[in-house]
């Protein structure tokens, strides 16, 4: 098994291969893969010393599988020319997700999807998968009418830059290249990538649209703010939901409790419930303050936690590198 990792240097690559060597993932040749500047340097994986190496090399040598965190434009480019050469592209960006001829895919909600012989799989949007993940099995029970997010998005989110400004704002000084238009700590910024036309940034447009798209629900009502916030790592998001069909808290929690990938903290008594530090390097996603809303039919409130880096990216295409090559294999 021959695994190329595309932005092997950058946060989500490097997390990649973590998660890789944590799960004792079988790999005959491994591929570090960057930009030139980075062709040359060498990274660490299971106690061996791997040099990194260029797009153009990496074709040649024909992977199996290409796990991309390099940009958009990057995979726009290049995954194309892995897939001619027959490695499947497990893409991390944007830039596939919402190609009709590309599946989207979380492992626990429509891996069937990534069944079709497709050469390109899009990983989906960090916030969405986390989402999807609570939502399914309670879309599967209730139908899903409508869900309102609110998004509480780690400054990892954005990347190292970011980072490094909340860590520099932290310690008192101005951040020396800031990420942001404004500080972030002690700070919540309403702007999470580009604002659109229609007034919504990118970003809550992403979790309308692919949310549809993985559940299958083309015309479901959803509408999203998102918001950074001076977290280090883990996105939270505050969900309000309405279903067709009737259900009550209790049904709600018995289903997240048996649901694949879930974690439920649920315990007001114990004041448990999710936060981005419990969910630190976990690869589950964690529900909690499950409740009523009283102010409408049949709704309810969510809290929806997860380690962005992880489940929300890393983690994420490697179970569906697990999955693949689990059926390559047999």
């Amino acid at each position: 098994m021959r695994i190329a990792i595309i932005g092997a240097t950058g946060l989500v690559g490097r997390e990649m291969l973590t998660v890789l060597e944590e799960r004792n993932f079988k790999i005959t040749e491994l591929y570090a893969v960057a930009s030139e500047s980075s062709v040359g340097k060498t990274i660490r994986f299971k106690d061996h010393e791997i040099r990194v190496i260029g797009m153009e090399k990496a074709i040649s040598l024909k992977p199996d599988f290409a796990l991309f965190s390099a940009g958009g434009s990057t995979s726009l480019e290049w995954a194309p020319k892995f897939a001619e050469v027959g490695t499947t592209v497990i893409d991390n960006s944007s830039a596939w997700r919402m190609d009709e001829n590309v599946p989207l895919v979380v492992p626990e909600v429509n891996l069937e999807s990534a069944e079709g012989g497709s050469r390109i799989i899009a990983n989906p949007n960090c916030s969405t998968i986390q989402l999807v993940v609570a939502l399914k099995p309670l879309h599967d029970a209730f139908k899903l009418k409508r869900v309102v997010i609110s998004t509480y998005q780690s400054v990892s989110g954005t990347g190292k830059a970011a980072m490094l400004q909340l860590e520099e704002e932290e310690n008192g000084k101005t951040a020396s290249a800031p990420a942001y238009n404004y500080p972030i700590h002690r700070n919540c910024i309403p702007h999470c990538d580009v604002f659109l036309d229609n007034g919504y940034t990118k970003e809550e447009m992403k979790l309308v649209h692919e949310t549809r798209k993985i559940l299958g629900v083309p015309d479901l009502k959803i509408t999203a703010t998102a918001v950074r916030v001076p977290v280090d790592g883990g996105h939270s998001e505050s969900v309000n939901v309405s279903f067709e069909k009737a259900a009550t808290v209790e049904d709600i929690r018995w289903l997240l409790s048996k649901a694949e990938g879930v974690v439920l903290q649920d315990d007001l008594e114990s004041n448990l419930y999710p936060m981005p530090l419990l969910a630190h390097k976990k690869d589950d996603v964690f529900v909690g303050r499950i409740r009523k809303d009283e102010s409408a039919e049949n709704t309810f409130n969510l809290w929806i936690v997860a380690d962005n880096l992880r489940k929300g990216a890393a983690t994420n295409a490697v179970q569906i590198l697990e999955k693949l090559t689990e059926k390559w294999v047999n």
